[in-house]
């Protein structure tokens, strides 16, 4: 069996500096055809979505995908919501740590698996203040170390 390639299309790096990410999930999303030739292009942004859970079904709110040029009458709302594809029981475990206080879903990433569009969502705690304040001086720490340690093997 081949190994399937797999295609950054965006990241939210914002996610990973406001919550702790606990598990990760993969899941499919249902998109028209137009939207996955805008989303090959490389034309969509998760930078302001969220994830929301309704009737025992997950959907994506605020994820933009721009409208493909070729598209005209056949092109969908860039800012629709957007149905995401699990398997039952995640969804039941993702409602059953949501129930928990703190606990939210965020996706992390858009990427092509194959020829399939997924994207990666996460069980995310909000961080505070000082835990992004200590995440940053961590950053700053390692940033130094690794110089120091270049401007030597010089």
């Amino acid at each position: 069996m081949a190994k399937e390639s797999t295609k950054l299309i965006a990241n939210n790096k914002k996610a990973w500096h406001d919550y702790f990410i606990e598990e990760k999930y993969e899941a499919g999303i249902e998109l028209s055809g137009t939207e996955v030739k805008s989303i090959r292009m490389g034309r969509c942004s998760i930078k302001e979505s969220f994830v929301r859970i309704q009737d025992g079904e997950v959907f994506i709110y605020g994820m933009h995908v721009s409208p493909y040029e070729k598209g005209n009458i056949f092109n969908k709302d860039p800012l629709r919501v957007r149905k995401l594809l699990l398997h039952k029981s995640e969804i039941r475990k993702l409602v059953g740590k949501m129930a928990q206080k703190g606990f939210t879903i965020v996706p992390l990433q858009v990427y092509f698996k194959g020829s399939l569009v997924k994207v990666e969502i996460g069980l995310a705690k909000g961080k505070k203040l000082y835990d992004k304040r200590a995440d940053i001086a961590k950053k700053d720490v390692k940033r130094e170390a690794e110089r120091d340690f270049k401007i030597r093997n010089l």
